[in-house]
């Protein structure tokens, strides 16, 4: 794959030498293009002796004044990292000041930004304008971590990991359109249960793995309904976002849109219990203990599993033993057809991380592995198998 890189004018440009370099092993040719701005933290030589290539930083050259439309059709992807708060707000205007910028205009395959930048440029309306903006005119976008930035400070704006940015590159030209005429219901994310008016009961689920399987599903060509619960991701393009609080909340919103889908993915880490009584006053603070009265919330995936029909039916499991066991247990008392399984109990995996390990078991017997990878990647591995199951079972009803 041909991949043009362009380098943005900050801190983190130091880090685009790392990701350069891994792209040339993973056997991709590179380009770099540098604004003026990113000569002053990574000089040019960095680049051209990674790639064995010229790097472009200026608009007019020896090669002549459109060089840059020569650049754009000859590569496949543009991966701006680090795309800055000026970039990307240049990139939303359709400013052309330099070659980056006018290459940009000129590019009609598929586009990267990673953006990096301090926390409170990176919150500022005007950025997350230009964020929505770039989105919707179909850029893809790796979000910045939180972390601890060059200003000193922690909070949202890292750049993402090199690695994390390959991988999404590669999954994002693997884009297969193998689930065009297929609806997915897709849940993601904790349920939120109050205990009082300021008080909850939630678990550890970022909603990262559900909201990476919408993004994917709807790359591939799906129609995406996503019922998440409260999180602090950007909803992916091209999915219609249904935003729950409560488990009844995910329950009604999951049955409302259940005629129209053709593919559930069960997804979401609903709290199992709730406050049936809700105190409408803050519970104060004594010395003395506090019991609560718990009750079920409502078995969604089982409900799901019951009313199914000729619908493709995944859950997931998150399990801290016997994983294998008791991820075969609840596929066949929920009624599914494929069950996601992890363990939580692992450093580095699963809830709240970037990464996974799964194991997908089918109600054939069979069992796939993937990971442990990025989230992006393993619901790429997921689909795979989802649009596997889905040929065997048409073949079975075909001859029966």
């Amino acid at each position: 794959m041909r991949i043009l890189v362009g380098v943005g004018g900050g801190i983190a440009a130091y880090k685009a030498a790392e990701l350069v370099r891994t792209l040339g092993v993973r056997g991709h040719e590179v380009q770099v293009a540098m604004t003026r701005a990113a000569g002053e933290f990574v000089r040019p030589l960095t680049f051209a002796s990674l790639t064995g290539r010229k790097v472009i930083t200026d608009l007019f050259s020896e090669e002549g004044p459109i060089e840059h439309i020569a650049v754009a059709r000859d590569n496949d992807v543009l991966v701006v990292a680090p795309a800055t708060a000026d970039l990307m707000a240049k990139f939303a205007c359709g400013l052309a000041d330099d070659f980056l910028t006018t290459t940009f205009l000129a590019f009609t395959g598929k586009v990267v930004l990673a953006p990096a930048m301090n926390s409170a440029m990176w919150l500022h309306p005007a950025t997350q304008a230009n964020l929505s903006t770039l989105e919707r005119r179909g850029c893809s976008i790796v979000s910045p971590s939180d972390g601890w930035l060059a200003c000193r400070e922690m909070g949202p704006g890292r750049l993402a990991e090199p690695a994390a940015i390959v991988e999404h590159v590669e999954a994002l030209m693997r884009t297969k359109r193998d689930f065009e005429g297929e609806n997915f219901l897709i849940t993601a994310g904790p349920t939120q249960e109050a205990l009082d008016p300021i008080r909850y009961i939630s678990n550890r689920s970022s909603g990262k793995m559900g909201y990476a399987i919408a993004d994917a599903a709807a790359r591939r060509g799906a129609s995406v309904v996503l019922v998440s619960g409260p999180v602090s991701l950007t909803p992916p393009p091209q999915v219609e976002l249904v935003s729950v609080r409560t488990a009844q909340e995910m329950r009604k919103a999951v049955m409302d849109h259940l005629a129209e889908a053709t593919i559930v993915v069960k997804n979401a880490a609903v709290a199992d219990y709730y406050v049936a009584s809700v105190p409408q006053q803050k519970l104060k603070k004594t010395a003395a203990r506090l019991s609560l009265e718990l009750d079920p919330t409502p078995d969604i995936l089982a409900e799901v599993g019951e009313k199914k029909g000729d619908r493709l039916l995944v859950g997931f499991a998150a399990e801290t033993e016997n994983l294998v066991e008791e991820a075969r247990r609840k596929m066949l008392s929920k009624h599914c057809d494929m069950l996601v399984a992890n363990l939580v109990n692992r450093e580095g995996l699963g809830f709240e991380a970037d990464n996974n390990e799964v194991e997908i078991i089918t109600r054939g017997g069979k069992t796939a592995h993937a990971g442990p990878a990025g989230k992006r990647q393993i619901a790429e591995q997921i689909l795979d198998q989802i649009a596997l199951l889905r040929l065997t079972l048409r073949a079975v009803d075909a001859s029966a």
